[in-house]
């Protein structure tokens, strides 16, 4: 595969999954010691990866969580947060600024801070009162993110499947290497066919829609510089299907959660208009070892390993290296 490092990745995601009996102590130690709210704070990418685990909550639990842009979060406030408050960031490298003066905003309110970093001398992991470190650049978040919100929700007995759900994480890293083998003629055709391509419309829905915000901003604005639109599949039939032409490509992430019929319409309605519309459907990998009702909490997760597959095949056809910025971490701003 390309610019795919099997043992890398392999011992990232294993990283990951060692995480659960730190999670799961902190997580008790917190529920015991009375705390009843929780705000998942991030910057960009960050702070999209945590709206899954927001609508997690609110669908299944009266416990409020919220997620906060960290910089809006410092300058806003936020009527929850408090002594009685966990807050939890995450940062691949631990130095993101607009997070760190969240952390130093969130302890000054009296919150138990929690930080996911893969980096323990760094300044999130010095700044929080909890670090939990993984493999250095592992990425994404969502396992800490769902042992976490799931142990806290299990607490409450809103959560009855999550020991098994959490047992069951142990064959991800051996399933997702399945999913970008899979993934990967599929990536390689897509960027093939869009190498020339400068302008996306991406729809996703549900607990998916947090990708579908990161995947056109971090990765195809951030990091390709390519043009793009994103809305949520429920959003869709308010304005922005006004932008789908018969040329416009049109990215369409379909999950396994409830919200899929409405994502089915939107890309039912694109496919009308457009004759470039590509869907990438999270129910065409086998998971093998996932229960079918957990399948759907994965999406996220299996979308990120897809959608990796198609960035670094763009990179290639397109000669722009995801790395290459002018002016993210380049200038003063």
């Amino acid at each position: 595969m390309l610019s795919f490092d099997e043992t890398e990745f392999v011992t990232q995601t294993e990283s990951l999954i060692a995480l659960r009996p730190g999670i799961e102590e902190l997580v008790d130690r917190l529920v015991d010691e009375g705390y009843d709210n929780v705000l998942l704070v991030g910057a960009g990418g960050t702070y999209a990866q945590m709206w899954p685990y927001e609508h997690l909550a609110r669908r299944t639990s009266r416990l409020p969580v919220r997620a906060a842009v960290a910089a809006e979060l410092v300058v806003s406030g936020d009527a929850l947060l408090g002594e009685h408050t966990a807050a939890v960031f995450t940062s691949v490298s631990g130095t993101t600024e607009d997070s760190l003066r969240a952390i130093e905003y969130c302890a000054s309110r009296g919150a138990h801070t929690v930080g996911f970093t893969g980096h323990p001398d760094s300044p999130v992991a010095r700044g929080v009162d909890t670090a939990l470190i993984s493999a250095p650049k592992a990425w994404p978040f969502d396992v800490q993110l769902l042992l976490f919100l799931g142990r806290w929700l299990a607490r409450r007995g809103e959560f009855t499947g999550y020991e098994r759900l959490a047992d069951e994480l142990a064959v991800l890293p051996r399933v997702l290497v399945e999913v970008a083998q899979q993934a990967e003629p599929v990536a390689a055709a897509f960027a093939e066919a869009h190498k020339d391509t400068d302008y996306h419309f991406l729809i996703g829905g549900g607990n998916l829609w947090g990708f579908t915000y990161l995947y056109s901003m971090c990765i195809l604005e951030e990091m390709q510089w390519l043009r793009t639109t994103r809305v949520h599949s429920a959003e869709f039939f308010h304005g922005s299907l006004e932008l789908v032409e018969e040329g416009t490509s049109v990215i369409v992430f379909q999950g396994e959660d409830e919200t899929r019929p409405l994502t089915d319409r939107a890309e039912a309605f694109a496919k009308r208009i457009s004759k470039d519309v590509s869907v990438f459907d999270t129910r065409a990998y086998p998971l093998t070892g996932i229960s079918p009702e957990f399948r759907g909490l994965l999406s996220p997760l299996v979308l990120d390993t897809v959608m990796d597959r198609v960035s670094k095949h763009l990179e290639r056809v397109r000669d722009h290296s995801l790395d290459l910025r002018r002016y993210y971490r380049v200038m003063d701003y």
